[in-house]
């Protein structure tokens, strides 16, 4: 597929996300046309698995009538196979072309979707009712992996997407109408899923969660990182690397980061993720199916990962991570004992959790990881219990690699400068630690700041080489910051400050001159003009 076509798939999606905006909020319309996507990759994958086991008795999966003993028979087996290779099983009138042609949809522009589900208007109904059908296909999704071994990996996919909900529609009769309309202009574009190797809708999917999140304001930090930022972290984490036989995320968000990883190498092995918030996890499995990762591979959990960890037996190779900046927690004193935090001494304040989330994932950091951690700049440099963890995490533990100052505003939600902390257990320079200062290195894009290609090769190619360069980066050794009692703020160790140019005193003094010179032209210039005119003149 040229670039040409990925563009128009990107354009189109977005274009029929959008006949419900205005009917509900960014991330509410989100959930609804991301499930429909989703319901429909599932149902192409399903069609294609079939027409393959199919094709040795020349039969297509959408000819097989069900009703009969030989229908049945052809379902039974195509069940039992497609539940072990794709985790799922959708039966030929479950699938989305079907569903979207039973619901008759007419061609309309989406100017007319929007207006035919406007509650206020009067209408007549152009669709087939086919709203119950649809939420018992959802339903059926997940109940057929009831009792297998994807069935945590489907668990309740669909709960975020309330097809009588009247966001949708005051009267079923208009949800009906504006959701058989959106399946319609969904069936007619080709996901092209048969070329494999291909990963055009799991790319177009992630653009559609970063348009979702560019409107999402605050909200955006819950589930998506930026995909430069993503892709600094990603390159930072598998440098020297091609395989990976792990990686996690504690706050997943949508999983964007953890598929941004693999991107970055061959092959990983295996994702984990921990999110607290359910609607975001039902994000992040989506987001892996589609991108085709097998079920048996990817391990994502609903819950809070510093109270209740669901991981903590496992070692990663790479973890990377963008914690919510500053949160909560509930620093519970039995954490003193916890063996996540206990040999520290102190627990991270209640009101910033941000060293917690560091210290759960060097504990959960194999010995040959690499891990690369976004925070907001006064991690770097607040004291209390925070600089007693910094301390002991370089001092005594010597995990710390380097140091990035990213610039301000690059993500959604917050304008607060941001920092990346690389730890790695077994460090390849262990005299010292590299601070790089590319808070500075970006493009201004409308209200948003960006890292460009070129400013990410930077950070990369600095990191990988440990290189040295005037007011950019910095080769720390640990006496250095031990001098400046572990106080890690960027512009103690790059500096960055701009002399001013000399001033030439004399050449100034040489043009007041010219100056004053001029001013009294001027004057009697001015006195000229008011003789002329018989008036006095103003001095």
């Amino acid at each position: 597929m040229s670039e040409d076509h990925k563009k128009q798939l990107k354009q189109q999606l977005w274009n029929i996300a959008n006949t419900l905006r205005g009917k509900m909020d960014a991330d509410e319309f989100r959930d609804y046309i991301l499930g429909f996507i989703f319901y429909k990759y599932l149902a192409e994958k399903m069609e294609l698995y079939a027409n393959d086991i199919l094709r040795p008795d020349g039969v297509k999966y959408k000819q097989i009538d069900e009703q009969t003993d030989k229908g049945k028979e052809y379902i039974a087996a195509i069940r039992e196979e497609a539940l072990e290779k794709l985790g799922y099983f959708l039966k030929p009138s479950e699938l989305f072309s079907e569903v979207a042609r039973r619901g008759n949809h007419r061609d309309v522009s989406l100017d007319d979707i929007a207006q035919a589900a406007d509650p206020n208007e009067n209408y007549a109904i152009k669709s087939n009712f086919i709203l119950e059908d649809l939420q018992k296909i959802l339903t059926n999704v997940q109940n057929s992996t009831m009792g297998t071994e994807s069935e945590e990996e489907f668990d309740n996919l669909f709960e975020d997407m309330d097809l009588n909900s009247t966001k949708l529609g005051k009267t079923p009769e208009q949800r009906n109408e504006i959701i058989a309309r959106v399946l319609g202009h969904l069936d007619k574009i080709d996901f092209q899923l048969e070329q494999t190797g291909l990963d055009v809708l799991g790319d177009a999917y992630e653009y559609l969660i970063g348009q979702f999140a560019s409107g999402a304001g605050k909200k955006a930090g819950e589930f998506y990182t930026p995909q430069e930022v993503s892709m600094v972290l990603a390159k930072l984490v598998t440098t020297g690397k091609k395989r990976l036989r792990s990686v996690y995320d504690p706050t997943c968000g949508s999983g964007s980061l953890l598929l941004r990883v693999a991107k970055e190498v061959d092959n990983v092995a295996n994702f984990y993720g921990q999110e607290l918030n359910r609607t975001t996890y039902n994000l992040a499995r989506m987001n892996m199916i589609l991108h085709d990762v097998h079920y048996s591979k990817f391990n994502i959990k609903q819950e809070d990962t510093l109270e209740h960890p669901q991981h903590l037996d496992y070692r990663f190779e790479a973890i990377v991570a963008n914690p919510p900046f500053s949160a909560q927690w509930s620093a519970n004193p039995l954490f003193t004992s916890d063996d996540r935090f206990s040999q520290y001494g102190r627990l991270a304040p209640k009101s910033k959790a941000d060293f917690a989330f560091v210290q759960h994932m060097i504990y959960q950091l194999d010995e040959n990881g690499t891990m690369a951690v976004v925070l907001p700049h006064g991690a770097l440099f607040r004291g209390g219990a925070e600089g007693q963890i910094r301390e002991y995490l370089i001092k005594e533990k010597n995990f710390l690699d380097a140091v990035i100052g990213l610039p301000a505003n690059v993500f959604f939600g917050t304008s607060i400068p941001t920092c990346i902390l690389v730890f790695k257990k077994c460090k390849e320079h262990p005299d010292d630690v590299l601070f790089i200062d590319a808070s500075e290195h970006y493009d201004k894009v409308a209200t948003q700041n960006v890292l460009r290609p070129q400013h990410i090769d930077k950070i990369i190619d600095t990191y990988r080489h440990r290189t040295q360069e005037d007011k950019y980066s910095y080769i720390a050794t640990l006496d250095e910051i031990a001098e400046n009692d572990y106080n890690l703020n960027i512009p103690r160790y790059v500096d960055t400050f701009e002399e001013e140019a000399p001033v030439d005193i004399n050449a100034v003094a040489r043009e007041i001159q010219q100056v004053n010179a001029s001013l009294v032209e001027t004057d009697r210039e001015i006195a000229a003009f008011c003789q002329e005119l018989n008036i006095d003149t103003p001095f």
